[in-house]
């Protein structure tokens, strides 16, 4: 059995000569005065993804010739985080606390508590993303196989943020590698460290599995189905070891929300590489 290492959540703590910073003005939730400035290594993570993103999309938009520039590039991740960020805080109210918001609308700015849905963040990192392709007239589907290389990084950073956090650990276990979570779980029991499993399967091999694909030029589309298959394949394995949610609990029989959610990404991502092969298959008939 193993002990969490119990990291230090804040990465940087910045404050204001010592005393609060007094407002002007009064937040919801807040007051008028500020504590010191806190970085959490969760935000660090989401910070090093999109970094890391901006420089790799840049690249290959280049090699693909999209005919972008390094403004374009900014634009479109500035769409894609806003798509993230509003997608995932609106996909947790959504899927795993609409009951909870409803009675407490002033909890959803709240978003220092934590809340993030990852299937809410891709739905709206997708409308974010079809909205700048439409208005700069680029492919859509092109856009998207490139993106997709990129955002395995990003879930592993976040997992390994979770990790940091002690946050979403897995289920009892008596395994040697089981883990107790000595600052966050009030049983104290033994967990699978279902952070770590999922940043070894949605980060590093989901990753390796979409740029290696991508680089045997498949046809348009079917790296984005590659991914959402992927991802939604292995969230759904992961859940059987992750702790549910205690609010949710199994909301379908055995299955968790996160697996609800993550079956039907599997099907969708089939049947769009299916669908780009037959595309590709049909186009030189045509001709």
């Amino acid at each position: 059995m193993l002990t969490h290492p119990q990291f230090d959540p804040v990465a940087l703590r910045i404050p204001f000569d010592g005393q609060p910073l007094h407002l002007p003005f009064s937040l919801p939730l807040i007051g008028d005065t500020l504590g010191p400035l806190a970085i959490h290594w969760y935000g660090v993570m989401y910070g090093l993804a999109f970094i890391v993103g901006y420089f790799v999309v840049k690249n290959l938009a280049r090699r693909r010739e999209m005919g972008l520039t390094d403004s374009d590039v900014m634009d479109f991740v500035t769409y894609i985080v806003l798509g993230v960020v509003l997608g995932g805080r609106l996909g947790y109210i959504l899927f795993y606390g609409f009951a909870n918001y409803l009675q407490n609308p002033a909890e959803i700015l709240a978003v220092w508590k934590g809340g993030m849905s990852f299937h809410g963040g891709a739905i709206g990192a997708i409308l974010a993303g079809w909205l700048f392709c439409r208005n700069q007239g680029l492919s859509f589907w092109k856009m998207a196989d490139i993106t997709v290389v990129t955002v395995p990084i990003g879930l592993g950073l976040g997992r390994l943020g979770n990790f940091i956090n002690a946050e979403l650990w897995g289920r009892q276990s008596d395994l040697p590698w089981a883990m107790v979570f000595p600052t966050t779980d009030p049983l104290q029991l033994p967990r699978h460290p279902s952070q770590l499993y999922e940043l070894g399967l949605e980060g590093i091999l989901l990753f390796a599995m979409v740029f290696f694909y991508a680089r045997r030029n498949p046809p348009t589309g079917a790296v984005f189905g590659l991914f959402l298959a992927g991802y939604g394949a292995f969230r759904f394995f992961v859940e059987f070891f992750r702790n549910p949610d205690s609010h949710l609990g199994t909301v379908l029989g055995p299955f968790s929300m996160g697996q609800v959610l993550s079956f039907p990404m599997v099907i969708v991502g089939i049947s769009l590489m299916v669908w780009a092969y037959r595309k590709k298959a049909v186009v030189p008939a045509a001709a």
